[in-house]
């Protein structure tokens, strides 16, 4: 420990006798997908989501329809408060393309992503489909393979 740590933790320990201390929130970005149209829309999110306490920068992308807030904020908090200016809001759902395995499935490729995004799906095999062997039962029946196959000719 160095000089610095030991005299915060002593200054902790003096003024925070007896009280639990409070986990510090990281830094983090929230991306959002907010419906603007307008400056005065614009400005209205921004003023909103800087209002919120933790906050360091907000940036708007209007053309991509794009929030990003950086601070020390949960993304819940935010979202609620963007959704609270009336616009539609919701966390960014795109990723970049070349993170998609198969970006041109039903599921990720979007006509309102922006240039370069596709959206974000679970590269779960078991949304993409399943596949089931139909086997004809009349085939089946005189089959070698059958053992009472003999019994019906």
């Amino acid at each position: 420990m160095g000089v610095g740590e030991t005299l915060e933790y002593l200054y902790d320990l003096v003024n925070n006798s007896g009280y639990k201390h409070k986990k510090k929130k990281q830094l983090q970005t929230v991306e959002l997908k907010v419906r603007m149209d307008c400056d005065g829309c614009e400005l209205k999110v921004k003023n909103a989501l800087s209002s919120l306490t933790g906050v360091k920068s907000v940036e708007i992308n209007r053309k991509q329809q794009k929030v990003t807030v950086t601070g020390y904020v949960e993304p819940n908090k935010v979202l609620k408060k963007a959704k609270s200016t009336g616009k539609r809001a919701e966390i960014w759902p795109y990723v970049p393309y070349n993170l998609v395995a198969q970006p041109y499935i039903a599921q990720a490729y979007d006509k309102k992503a922006p240039p370069g995004y596709v959206r974000n799906v679970d590269n779960n095999p078991s949304s993409t489909g399943t596949v089931t062997k139909y086997e004809d039962p009349y085939t089946t029946m005189f089959s070698d393979d059958n053992p009472n196959a003999c019994s019906i000719m």
